[in-house]
């Protein structure tokens, strides 16, 4: 194939439509989430992400599983769960059977804002994909997100 192929072309450009998408919706819910409850995006998906574990088999995360859920490097990470953990959103402490590890939960002061913030999220969300929905290059990508359902634990 060459620079110049059809294929490429067409691929090229489905990514820029999908990353346009992606960069419209993160600011519109960027915005809310910041104007109503001084929190950023990636800081509300991680107090999220943190929220869903559980005391059950596997049900702490690893930095490096927390760090894909909220597609960080896992050094971008470590920096977001302090910046929270200052706030006093998040606390770490010692796995109580492999003292080399670290778990991060959500405090009860974290799981009061991510409650208060979830609806504003939810709509931001749903504003970002109707104003998405009326741009012909952007409709039917909003079709297949509406479409997904949320992927299963591997």
């Amino acid at each position: 194939m060459t620079a110049t192929d059809p294929a490429l072309t067409a691929l090229a450009q489905g990514w820029c439509a999908l990353s346009l998408l992606h960069g419209r919706i993160e600011a519109h819910i960027e915005r809310a989430l910041q104007a109503r409850h001084d929190l950023s995006v990636r800081e509300y998906s991680l107090l999220d992400v943190l929220s869903r574990q559980h005391d059950g088999e596997g049900g702490h995360l690893q930095m490096k599983q927390v760090a894909d859920a909220v597609v960080l490097s896992q050094s971008a990470t470590t920096r977001l769960v302090t910046r929270l953990e200052d706030r006093g959103l998040l606390e770490r402490y010692l796995c109580p059977t492999d003292r080399r590890g670290i778990y991060t939960n959500v405090t009860e002061a974290g799981l009061e804002l991510l409650d208060e913030a979830r609806p504003t999220n939810d709509a931001a969300l749903r504003e970002a994909l109707d104003e998405a929905a009326r741009d012909p290059n952007l409709a039917p990508l909003v079709r297949v997100v509406e479409s997904l359902k949320a992927p299963t634990p591997a």
